[in-house]
């Protein structure tokens, strides 16, 4: 090969490595010339829907989730459906559940007049994640930022990507596993349960119909399936009747969910299965024993959950409105 083909080919290369570099990137700090209040926004924003109700944060924790595991981190559960289509807030896993829609509207809403088109639909949720789980208790991280906005959902893709708390821990292991997540982290993000409210229809077959046998799961602790059954009458379809997650303090980021599954109060069979699996189990035990050492490990996978399948560099857009794609 000649000398100036082979210098082509090194540049190529060179502008290749650079490229995706910068392509995948993200910073912590990414606003602080472009945007330097975007994060106290977000927060203050997050604050403000805590103080008129605490559920928004489990709520905010809860949709990251439900994000990030759909198309990665993109913000594509905050669009709209349009009259071609059914957009991921609108399947039936996400319609009712998910909550706090209108905290990231205000937080964009207050960024797009401080600095217009900077600041992503996808950071602003990442940031809410983080600030949420802060405000009910759990530990602060550094959210590194960078993320654009997606351009596409589907609530066809919902189902197939999101894990239903019907799942069994092999099942589980398998959904996290795709998402580049392990099992042990598996365990530290179903404490997200700590927070938070279901409603009664992701689990009242465990109190009337368990596997069709038109009794209760035997493995749900009895006094409590009873307090489950006061409040989800059965055959009720009422989208309006939820329960807590963690009974004891649903609002506060602690290791009170692993109690409750030790105890067979996991709400869901996806709760319980963690103790049906000896390398689960013993995690179980491991952060119901230290509620410090739990919320450390929750914040690092919160951390890297957050960096799925994020788009960075000319990829995606800044949405103007975190419903709507830009025209």
């Amino acid at each position: 090969m000649s000398s100036k083909k082979l210098c082509l080919v090194c540049w190529v290369v060179v502008f290749l490595v650079c490229f995706q570099s910068v392509h995948s990137q993200l910073a912590v700090g990414f606003y602080t010339s472009s945007c330097k209040m975007a994060e106290f926004i977000v927060k203050t924003e997050v604050r403000n829907g805590f103080i008129k109700n605490k559920g928004v944060a489990a709520g905010l924790v809860r949709m990251h989730f439900h994000d990030c595991f759909v198309r990665g981190c993109d913000a594509s559960v905050l669009l709209d459906s349009t009259a071609s289509n059914t957009a991921e807030k609108d399947s039936p896993v996400n319609n009712p559940s998910l909550r706090g829609f209108e905290v990231i509207d205000n937080a964009k809403a207050r960024l797009e007049t401080e600095c217009k088109g900077i600041v992503s639909c996808a950071d602003i949720l990442a940031f809410a994640a983080r600030d949420s789980v802060e405000i009910t208790g759990g530990f602060g991280y550094d959210v590194p930022a960078g993320r654009r906005d997606g351009r596409v959902s589907l609530a066809s893709e919902v189902l197939t990507n999101l894990p239903p708390p019907t799942f069994n821990v092999s099942q589980l292991t398998t959904n996290f596993a795709n998402k580049g997540l392990s099992q042990e982290e598996m365990v530290t993000l179903s404490g997200g349960h700590t927070i938070g409210r279901s409603h009664c229809t992701s689990f009242s077959s465990r109190l009337y119909n368990f596997n069709g046998t038109t009794s209760q799961d035997p493995t749900l602790d009895a006094a409590y399936a009873a307090r489950l059954k006061q409040m989800c009458p059965q055959g009720s379809t009422d989208p309006s009747l939820v329960v807590p997650m963690n009974p004891a303090s649903p609002a506060t980021t602690d290791a009170g969910y692993y109690l409750d599954v030790l105890a067979n109060r996991g709400l869901f069979t996806s709760d319980h299965t963690l103790l049906t699996n000896a390398a689960t189990a013993t995690q179980v035990n491991i952060n119901a024993r230290d509620s410090i050492l739990w919320k450390r490990k929750f914040a690092a996978a919160m951390l890297k959950m957050s960096k799925l399948g994020v788009l960075t560099g000319n990829a995606g857009e800044i949405r103007a409105n975190c419903r709507v794609i830009n025209s």
